[in-house]
């Protein structure tokens, strides 16, 4: 009797699956490499009236006017597009270099423009020199720049690419089963073949089922139910052990607020939004008033934009425009307008009532910093709890820290007591009391 292996049959079929796939890979990576275009720079426009430098005139407009003024929008100030052509340059001087002067001389479209802006008062610039507001007003002079246009055949070729990848990656799921399916038909027909013509082929004998075999080994149970009850234990308590802990809890805020942006990319210092964290038991939530310290001003995000997680330009816009809504400003007019709303902020660290925290404690009188409990903050898009907050983290944190008593004289007498009783050289908090029960329960 003949006997048949189906070993190279297998190969062979899934070689040639491998082949198909690879032909199909490789023509997929040429399309996309060809699709790959350079990018392309444009010159930088020349000032329309042809006076001063424009670029020299964008680094001093953004050091001496963008705190108050936009180019196309109104701000503390008028929008500055254009204004080298609504005024005449000679007034335009005086104008910048002392408004208030020209004010108090009586001029009458210094006046009238002093009161179309709210009254608001000019910084001068006496040390700006001519050359210098002719570079400013050659900035101011460009037109605006038009929103890129994207070129249809561009546009075209992109889809087209995304669609021919997913038709190509159906196709190959589609031919990966029709080719699974041939292997399974051509097995049994050859099976049925080999029946037909007496020919035997290779036949597993059929084992005792593995469940059987475990049952049937006392020992091997014992174990393994002895196993299962401790590593239950261990779960079930490590489990019971998270109840309350809320560590890397992000919730979505009414507002989206980046201290990424602020805190990292900004450089804003946490006790300027949280101010209170240095005097009182709290941090405190920066009221609106605070925002608007800075976004009275700024009404649009300038920044880099992250599109892999959704956060563009327009995105910042709106989230800027819902604090102006919530804060009752009228970005337009540069007023309040009085109708406010409130912002219902979701808090993230939460402390259990029978435990105290004294953020000024640990910010003024032991220099902690903000980073210690909350994490890098100024990395976090959205913020959220960096520490477990257990008591077991603060124990240790308190069994860790030395106590900085350079400069205390409330505290040398009692270190120099308790170094000499412990024979250390620096007192941790733990061994000035930090772990008494009534420091943290009251």
């Amino acid at each position: 009797m003949q006997q048949v292996n189906f070993r190279n049959l297998y190969s062979r079929l899934s070689l040639l699956s491998l082949a198909v796939m690879l032909t199909f890979s490789f023509s997929t990576y040429a399309q996309e490499d060809s699709a790959n275009e350079a990018e392309q720079t444009t010159a930088a426009t020349p000032a329309a009236d042809g006076v001063g430098d424009a670029v020299a005139g964008k680094a001093l407009f953004n050091a001496n006017c963008a705190a108050c003024h936009k180019l196309d929008k109104k701000a503390t100030g008028p929008l500055l597009r254009g204004v080298a052509q609504k005024y005449d340059r000679d007034w335009l001087y005086q104008w910048i270099n002392d408004s208030q002067a020209l004010i108090a001389s009586g001029d009458a479209l210094a006046v009238e423009l002093f009161a179309a802006n709210n009254n608001s008062v000019m910084t001068s610039f006496p040390g700006l020199s001519t050359a210098d507001i002719d570079n400013i007003l050659a900035y101011t002079s460009e037109p605006k720049p038009e929103p890129p246009v994207a070129i249809a055949g561009a546009a075209g070729a992109g889809a087209g690419d995304g669609v021919s990848n997913n038709l190509i990656l159906g196709g190959l799921i589609l031919i990966f089963g029709l080719l699974v399916v041939m292997l399974f038909l051509v097995t049994n027909t050859l099976k049925k073949i080999a029946t037909a013509n007496g020919v035997e082929y290779d036949v597993k004998e059929k084992r005792l089922p593995l469940h059987k075999v475990f049952l049937q080994n006392q020992f091997l149970v014992m174990v393994s139910a002895i196993f299962l009850l401790l590593a239950g234990a261990y779960f079930g308590y490590g489990y019971l052990s998270q109840v309350g802990v809320d560590q890397g809890y992000a919730p979505i805020q009414p507002i989206h607020f980046s201290h990424k942006i602020h805190a990292g990319d900004n450089q804003i210092d946490c006790n300027y939004c949280h101010s209170s964290a240095r005097k009182s038991k709290t941090s405190g939530i920066p009221s609106l008033n605070v925002c608007m310290n800075c976004h009275k001003n700024i009404s649009e995000y300038n920044g880099e934009e992250d599109l892999a997680m959704g956060y563009t330009k327009e995105f910042y816009d709106g989230e800027i425009a819902k604090l102006y809504d919530a804060a009752g400003w009228d970005a337009t007019n540069q007023v309040y307008t009085g109708e406010t709303e409130p912002v219902e902020w979701s808090r993230i660290h939460n402390l259990p009532d029978f435990a105290y925290f004294n953020h000024s404690q640990h910010v003024t009188v032991a220099g902690v910093a903000c980073q210690k409990c909350h994490g890098p903050v100024e990395e976090m898009e959205i913020l959220e709890q960096h520490a477990p907050l257990t008591m077991g983290w603060c124990i240790s944190c308190h069994r860790e820290t030395n106590v900085n008593v350079a400069g205390n004289e409330y505290y040398k007498e009692i270190h120099e007591q308790l170094a000499k009783e412990y024979g250390v050289e620096q007192v941790t908090a733990a061994q000035m009391g930090g772990l008494e029960c009534g420091k943290c329960h009251y």
